[in-house]
């Protein structure tokens, strides 16, 4: 199936929003499995440097099974780009697994939507790109939406929502760097490079913190891998069969399968300060989605 999605590439952009959807289906399931592991929810809680290695571990492994039967061909990798995207990647990953175990999935969710916003601000001194009055008002309302989740000053005020905030600021360093190598490699050759840096990164780490997981915390260690080297093709495909301004919105509905499962598990349900703090950065989000649509327009009729 994996290969299947990789190898295909035709227009399609009812396919390209369907296999959008399914990539953030997927991507909220790993947070729970992650969720799980990390309350005891399957035996004693896991560390989350034990969940993000066993994220990427059975990644690679379900990769490997792609590259058997595509035996693709890969070109000179910039290696130090490379590095630090699977650094920042995989510290990005490992900390919204600990936020997860702390506060709503739906809060850190949320929160991670501030990665597109990360990226934007740090492009502007590692790209030398120029952000408009639009992008910038997309910012300062994603920022407020932010600060309202995390609740300053009052009683319910957790610090794992800063961690949280910390992961999106890794993943928003991600976002350039995975800009940098996109013009550059294959996506296929970009997957594989990074899961198995991430792997080696992942597994030294989590060697200090390793315990014996159960045959059940195998299995959902397993899980969160495969199902989120899953989700990685489908969005490679979902970029592939419509153009990116059209796809890139449909991911925040990750939002929403989020609060769904969490719900559906947990039985947790975000309050009104969740809600409110989780539309407006959505809202900031979306305005800096369609401020891209815009962008592309014009550059095509250039």
């Amino acid at each position: 199936m994996i290969s299947r999605f990789l190898q295909s590439g035709s227009s399609n952009p009812l396919r390209s929003a369907g296999m959008m959807l399914a990539a953030c289906a997927l991507i909220a399931l790993t947070t729970i499995i992650a969720k799980a592991l990390g309350t005891g929810l399957e035996g004693p809680p896991l560390h989350p440097l034990q969940i993000s290695a066993g994220r990427f571990i059975f990644a690679l492994a379900g990769l490997s099974v792609a590259l058997a039967v595509l035996r693709p061909r890969f070109h000179r990798p910039h290696i130090r780009l490379h590095v630090g995207r699977s650094f920042f990647g995989w510290a990005g990953v490992t900390l919204m697994f600990a936020a997860v175990a702390r506060i709503p999935v739906s809060d850190a969710t949320a929160i991670s939507f501030l990665n597109p916003i990360f990226g934007m601000l740090l492009a502007i001194p590692l790209l030398g790109e120029r952000v408009g009055p639009i992008r910038w008002g997309a910012a300062a309302i994603a920022m407020l939406g932010a600060l309202i989740l995390l609740r300053p000053g009052s009683s319910a005020f957790d610090p794992a929502a800063l961690i949280a905030l910390t992961a999106a600021l890794f993943m928003g360093v991600e976002v350039i760097l995975i800009k940098k190598l996109s013009g550059r490699e294959a996506p296929l050759q970009i997957l594989t490079i990074n899961n198995s840096i991430g792997a080696v990164i992942a597994c030294t780490a989590a060697s200090f913190v390793w315990i014996a997981p159960s045959p059940s915390q195998w299995a959902a260690l397993a899980a969160i891998g495969l199902v989120m080297v899953t989700a990685q093709s489908l969005f490679i495909q979902s970029m592939r069969s419509g153009d990116a301004s059209f796809a890139l919105p449909f991911s925040y509905s990750t939002l929403v399968f989020a609060t769904l499962y969490d719900f559906w598990i947990f039985g947790a349900l975000p309050d009104w300060i969740s809600v409110a703090g989780g539309g407006i950065i959505l809202s900031g989000a979306l305005l800096l989605a369609w401020r891209e649509v815009v962008r592309s327009r014009d550059q095509k009729v250039k």
